[in-house]
Parts: structure tokens; C-alpha cells; sequence
């Protein structure tokens, strides 16, 4: 199910706005001859990544775009995503933090972002995957998705969950940024989509009402969900609809191992599962040390890296340069059998050869020394654009896509950050909202 919508990202291409963020005096190009510490590498890889979300950012929203072609930048560059746009919040923390851009202009960039999505249609308090990024109307994201997508939503939530943590207490813009932050993602009627079952919707809309019926079902990316729609102080769902929805009622727990490791749940009858299923929930939402009657949830991503990784090392399919160097397998854009480029859902049992960075970077928190190693190949293989690594390439046909997607940028920045400095964790987890949710869900944590 998963797959099927994730595919449907290819009918869209993006452009890039005006303002820069300050240029490094070193060019962001390749120079073999330098050899970076680990931490250089990581400030190198956040800063320029970070470009994805202040660079080219749609143009008069502020918010991230579905994705951005260097080559082609001004290709449907209206188009605004908002899970995308949710790690754009917290990149922009990231950068207010770092030092890209001054608190000032943060602010600024912030403050642009909440009054577009403040003033966009939604659906029953939940916005569309894409919206128009100059009337806030929904793009279509396929034929019955033209309404509200909870998924996509939650995203975007996290993201202002962070926003209001952050800036709450400071100076009197902050705190009424804060306070907006906190009442658009406490105005998300998360109930709605429930169809009054314990079950959780991915869909809605106006024209097509539940038309898609997708359920929000076994372990996937769908979990940070859940977790918010119980958080919710004013719409939220009842928590049997975590265990009955999300577990499925307790059939999400798997018995499976693969290379000596125990998948540990069910990955939505896919076997394996591309890696993001690791990255999307857990942006905010800190998996170490939390655990329920389903899970270890560090475990759980500890060893779904690892078997992405093992499964890269031994390499079944013997493709050009795998290895413990060269690993991650995940969506992004991949190379069609025809050499055109196309987008696939990367995993174990879906390889073409296709290796997406985001997958290993992404990672780092869960197996630092693999990231970094890989995070250095790509490096050293020249694989960084004007926006940080491009999304994907094959060593084994000579293949590199010069392209982005914001859903696959946004992750590496963060979950550097959170390996480094935990900050994107601790400020989701010191929400009263999240743990009043964490607590009635009898997580520990």
C-alpha cells in the first residue's frame, strides 16, 4: 500500500526560490585532497542540506517543496508539500541553532510558513499532501486524493510540536509563534478520520469522502499518527484504536529474523520494508528507550538498519560498489530498467541496484560508525549537489539522478541532529501533549 502511494510522487517536479543561505567559502564541490574530520563531515552534510529548505524553498509560502530539480528549477516550483514542509520546521531549528541564518531570520521564515498553512485549505483541521504554494488550495495527489491526508498531516505536526517548544518563553514574537504552532496542530480533528471505528483513515475529501479506505495498519511510517491523534487535548482518538488499528490487535508483532536479526514487527506484510519506516516517526518521537507490549522501538530501527546494511554487504544481486561503504535502501528516485528515471520504494526484496543516501545518513542515531563510513563514500564520490547529497545513484550502471525530494533531505539534517545533540527529540518529548499520549498508550520512555 505503502509503495503504491509513493510512487505516485514521480507526477510532480519543483523549482527553487531567491534567497540564499550565506555561502561557504569553500566550495560545497568535492575536493578529494581534504580529508574530513567526522564532525566536519557532519556540519558539511547539515549545511548544505539544510540549503534544500531555506534555498529553494517554494517562493512565496516559505514552506518545502515537493522536490527540486537543479536542472530544471522552476518546473511546477508552486507545488508545496506538507510532510516535507514538517521536516522544513525543524530543519529551520536545526539551521536558528547551527548558525546558517540568524534567530532573526528564522523567526522570519517561520512566521511565513505557519500564516500559509494557517490560511490553506484543510480538510476537517488536516491538509492535503500538496498544496498550491500561492492560493493554498489542495494539488490532487491522485484521483481520489484531493482532500486531507492524516499521514502527511502528522508530519507537519511533529514539526510544529517542535516550533512551540522551541520558541515558547522567548521574546514576545516567539511566544505568539509558539502559540500558533501549538493551536494549528491542536485544530487537526484527528477523530474525523476514525469513520467512528477504531481505526485510523489515511484519506478524506470533500468530493470522494473515505474513497480510498486506506487503513492506517501495521508497522510502517504511519506510527507517529497514532500517537498525536491521542495527544490531541480536543479531537483526540481513543487509544483502542492504536492497539485495534496500528496492532492490528496484537498481530503486528513478528517472529521473523533475517541475517541473524529479529525484525521484531510485522513491516506491513512487505518483509522487509524500505528504511525510511525508520526515519519518518522518529524525527521527533525518540525511540531510545521506548517501549510498549509491541516493541523495543531502539531495537526495532537498530536492527531494521541492520539488515538493510547486512543486506547490502552481502549483496545477492552482486551490484557494482555494495558494501559496507556503499549501503541504504529505501524510496527515492531510482533508475528505470530503460535508463529513465522513475520512482521506486527500495528494500531488500525491491533492489535494482539503486542506492539512496537519505537511507544510511538518515540512520546515523541508530548505527553512527556505518552512517558516517557511507556518509564519507558519498562524499568522496561526489555525489553532493547545491542541496545537499542528490537522492540517489548506481555505481553498477554509472547512474546519478541531480534531483531532490524534501521527504528524503529533511530526515539526514535532523537525525544528525539528534545523534549529535538530541534537540529535535528533546523538544517533541518535553511535550505535555505527547507524553499525557506516551502515558495512556503505556509506553515507557
Amino acid at each position: 500500500m505503502n509503495k503504491l502511494k509513493y510512487i505516485l510522487l514521480l507526477l510532480v517536479f519543483l523549482g527553487c526560490a531567491d534567497d540564499d543561505v550565506p555561502t561557504r567559502q569553500e566550495s560545497s564541490n568535492n575536493n578529494l585532497e581534504e580529508t574530513l574530520s567526522d564532525v566536519e563531515l557532519m556540519d558539511l552534510v547539515q549545511r548544505e542540506t539544510f540549503k534544500y529548505f531555506w534555498n529553494y524553498a517554494e517562493s512565496n509560502s516559505g514552506a518545502a517543496r515537493e522536490r527540486y530539480h537543479p536542472n530544471d528549477p522552476t518546473d511546477s516550483q508552486y507545488v508545496v508539500t506538507t510532510g516535507g514542509s514538517g521536516f522544513g520546521l525543524m530543519a529551520i531549528i536545526v539551521g536558528m541553532e547551527r548558525g546558517y541564518v540568524s534567530r532573526n531570520e528564522g523567526i522570519e521564515r517561520l512566521t511565513q510558513i505557519l500564516n500559509f498553512f494557517e490560511n490553506a485549505e484543510r480538510f476537517h483541521g488536516a491538509w492535503s499532501h500538496w498544496i498550491h504554494g500561492i492560493s493554498g488550495a489542495v494539488i490532487p495527489f491522485s484521483a481520489l486524493d484531493d482532500g486531507g491526508d492524516i499521514v502527511e498531516t502528522a508530519f507537519f505536526a511533529q514539526g510544529l510540536i517542535c516550533v512551540k517548544e522551541y520558541l515558547e518563553g522567548g521574546t514576545a514574537a516567539e511566544d505568539a509563534l509558539a502559540t500558533q504552532a501549538d493551536q494549528l496542530w491542536k485544530s487537526i480533528e484527528w477523530n474525523w478520520y476514525t469513520q467512528n471505528q477504531n481505526e485510523l483513515y489515511w484519506h478524506w475529501s470533500p468530493t470522494n469522502e473515505f474513497g480510498i479506505n486506506l487503513k492506517l495498519q501495521g508497522y510502517n511510517e504511519t506510527l507517529i499518527a497514532f500517537i498525536l491523534g491521542v495527544a490531541s487535548p480536543n479531537h483526540s482518538i481513543p487509544v483502542a484504536t492504536y492497539h485495534q488499528g496500528w496492532a492490528n490487535n496484537g498481530t503486528i508483532a513478528s517472529s521473523s529474523i533475517q541475517y541473524g536479526i529479529p525484525l521484531i514487527l510485522d513491516h506491513a506484510g512487505s518483509g522487509t520494508g524500505p528504511l525510511f519506516w525508520a526515519h519518518y516517526s522518529y524525527i521527533g518521537l525518540n525511540p531510545t528507550n521506548l517501549s510498549d507490549q509491541y516493541a523495543n522501538y531502539w531495537d526495532l530501527n537498530v536492527n531494521h538498519t541492520n539488515i538493510n546494511y547486512q543486506y547490502c554487504v552481502n549483496n545477492p544481486n552482486n551490484y557494482d560498489d555494495y558494501g559496507s561503504n556503499c549501503w541504504g535502501l529505501t524510496s527515492s528516485y531510482t533508475r528505470n530498467t530503460d535508463g529513465s528515471v522513475g520512482y521506486s520504494a527500495h528494500d531488500p526484496e525491491n533492489d535494482s541496484g539503486v542506492i539512496s543516501p537519505t537511507a544510511a545518513i538518515s540512520s546515523i542515531p541508530y548505527t553512527p560508525e556505518k552512517s558516517l563510513a557511507a556518509m564519507r563514500f558519498f562524499y568522496d564520490n561526489e555525489l553532493m549537489g547545491p542541496a545537499g547529497f542528490y537522492d540517489a545513484f548506481s555505481p553498477h550502471y554509472n547512474w546519478v539522478t541531480e534531483r531532490y525530494l524534501a521527504i528524503d533531505q529533511g530526515p539526514q539534517i535532523i537525525m544528525i541532529e539528534n545523534y549529535r545533540s538530541g534537540l529535535l527529540w528533546n523538544l517533541f518529548m518535553q511535550n505535555e501533549d505527547v507524553q499525557n499520549s506516551l502515558n495512556a498508550l503505556n509506553f515507557t520512555y
